[in-house]
């Protein structure tokens, strides 16, 4: 102890450790499979088995001179042993992946994702999944099957798509709106001597008499239908017996064109001004909006795996209603008279479906009499005025999607027919932008058959935030400024 002095520790360490015999350099290479063992002998007994990483093998010692070693999970460690003569051996031990998860795996990748190139590898608890598949969808079910595994990095590669589909949407509108109105109405005026009289319910303009030194003047503020005077009997009649029809019918039939899963409108019509009071710190200025009216229809086509054409639809017609008009500050702003439907339905492509029903009808009748005198048989009947409306609306919507393709290059364009030519001198075609036979061919962009994962995923992103904002349909856009 005195000997050693202040590398005591030092000695006392080397004293415990046995002596080395081999060289450590001669380090022994070992493959074990994920749970598979193998036996290690040696030409001594044993006095010391470690492991490095116990979490990928274990090392048993079976007697005095085997070890057994199991494969618990794939990696690489370092097993040693020490035997009783102090020399010791060196083991890198490589813990391989068992080949039948992968081979079953691999297998169900073959079965599930059928005429598709996808392969996997797997290195140090990692999978690496490789290949071409036809859509995304096969590559997140090839991704979900290589994770049973371990960690995946996703390494496919999709086919580009083809074309989205085009839906055409024929709508058609029929809108017929049918007003009856019949009216009668009788007025009795007496100018006899200086005693005016005249008998009317009010319902009608009735005759305002005057009197104007010995002579008699009145006025008529509506002669209604027929006008009767005798002078001899200064008696006058004023008869209203009026019947009137009315007839309006809108018809449109617009043709609407979208891609699949976006959303397209039509609107046909005109936007009035509607004035709006604000409130807060302006409270009482009056702003102008413009509200729409017309015929207005929005649809979403969706393409479903069956092949037919999933449609929501809402169409929608109105109309200027100035029967329940409001009168603002001497000016009369209509209300709006609105039908509208909304649904979903699905068709194949040419298919047609129809929305009707949508009927109105309304019967006003409006009466007035003189109490007492008025309900006397067949005498009342001329101190009665009577007026009665009835209206009858019916609108009926025919859709008919259809998938489409734009019209082949050369190909001839549709056109409108002109009754008149027009004016000499001007040009046979509107202007446009030079072809290819004056710029030059247009570069084109490389086809590819496949592209990666990720640009396909940013693409998908791409057009999913290009969703264009939904207008209302009964609010425009406001005009600034104080009315």
């Amino acid at each position: 102890m005195t000997r050693c002095g202040g590398w005591l520790m030092a000695c006392l360490l080397a004293a415990a450790l046995p002596a080395v015999r081999g060289n450590d350099a001669n380090i022994v290479e070992l493959a074990v499979t994920v749970g598979k063992s193998l036996i290690l002998d040696t030409p001594a007994d044993l006095r010391r088995v470690a492991v490095a990483n116990g979490d990928l093998a274990e090392a048993l010692a079976v007697n005095p001179r085997e070890v057994l070693i199991n494969g618990k999970a794939p990696g690489e460690t370092s097993v040693i042993l020490w035997q009783q003569d102090g020399a010791r051996t060196l083991y890198n031990l490589t813990v391989r992946q068992s080949t039948t998860r992968i081979e079953a795996v691999q297998g169900q990748l073959n079965r599930g994702l059928p005429g598709q190139d996808v392969s996997l590898d797997f290195e140090n608890d990692t999978v690496f999944l490789r290949g071409t598949v036809k859509d995304l969808s096969s590559a997140e079910r090839a991704a979900g099957m290589a994770a049973t595994l371990g960690k995946v990095v996703n390494l496919l590669r999709v086919e580009v798509p083809a074309a989205e589909p085009q839906i055409l949407l024929h709508v058609r509108f029929a809108d017929v709106d049918r007003t009856a109105t019949s009216s009668f109405g009788f007025n009795l005026l007496s100018t006899g001597g200086k005693t005016l009289g005249q008998i009317t319910t009010g319902q009608f303009g009735a005759a305002t008499p005057s009197l104007s030194g010995n002579a008699v003047q009145f006025s008529l503020s509506d002669a209604l239908n027929v006008f009767l005077f005798r002078p001899d009997l200064n008696l006058g009649a004023l008869i209203e017996a009026l019947e009137a029809k009315n007839l309006m019918q809108t018809l449109a039939e617009p043709n609407i064109l979208a891609m699949n899963g976006k959303t397209a409108s039509f609107v046909s019509g005109g936007e009035f001004p509607f004035p709006v009071v604000q409130g807060g710190a302006t409270s009482g200025a009056v702003t102008i909006q413009f509200r729409e009216y017309g015929v207005r229809i929005t649809f979403l086509p969706v393409v479903t795996p069956r092949g037919t054409i999933r449609l929501q639809v809402a169409p929608e017609v109105s109309s200027l209603d100035y029967s329940n008009a409001l009168q603002f500050e001497g000016f009369t702003i209509p209300a709006l008279a609105t039908r509208k439907v909304q649904t979903q339905v699905e068709l194949q492509s040419g298919q047609s479906f129809v929305i009707a029903g949508l009927l109105d009808n309304t019967i006003t009748d409006s009466l007035n009499k003189i109490p007492g005198i008025g309900d006397i048989p067949l005498l009342g009947k001329l101190f009665q005025s009577r007026t009665r409306t009835r209206t009858n609306s019916e609108l009926m919507i025919l859709v008919t999607p259809e998938l489409v393709r734009p019209i082949p290059a050369g190909a001839a364009l549709p056109a409108i027919h002109e009754d008149e030519k027009y004016m000499p001198g001007t040009a046979a075609t509107a202007p446009r932008t030079p072809g290819p036979a004056v710029t030059g061919p247009v570069p084109r962009p490389p086809a590819r058959k496949d592209i990666p994962l990720e640009e396909m995923l940013e693409m998908e992103r791409q057009k999913a935030a290009q969703t264009p904002v939904q207008a209302s349909p009964s609010a425009g856009a406001a005009a600034g400024g104080a009315h």
